[in-house]
């Protein structure tokens, strides 16, 4: 899929999931999105200078998933706001056990790498 001018979310996610081919790229994006809410939660709580941590841990993830993992560029690049909010969309797919579901309905195969 090109990348292009999106006018919404859902137009912009199948796009996303297709950046999000391999397994492992998903797990990482996973587990940056937990720990940056855990460190959120924290920052919010005990102390706003930890709130620092939060972008470094989410996006580092994320990032590291791209560029060594799935070998492509992270899609926040272009479009920050829409990769944000379909990164939560992901992650709350994949708590539920639902984003293999949805990548068949899009019309994807999952490429496994563990």
């Amino acid at each position: 899929m090109k990348e292009t001018n999106f006018k919404s979310m859902e137009e912009f996610w199948p796009f996303y999931v297709s950046q999000h081919s391999k397994a492992a790229t998903r797990r990482w994006h996973f587990v940056g999105t937990l720990c940056s809410i855990v460190c959120l939660v924290y920052a919010v709580m005990f102390n706003l200078w930890f709130l620092i941590v939060v972008p470094l841990i989410g996006y580092g993830s994320a990032w590291y998933s791209h560029f060594f993992v799935e070998g492509n560029v992270p899609a926040t690049f272009g479009h920050p706001f829409w990769s944000l909010f379909c990164d939560y969309k992901m992650f709350g797919l994949m708590l539920t056990g639902n984003m293999d579901a949805e990548i068949k309905r899009l019309g994807k195969k999952p490429i496994f790498t563990y």
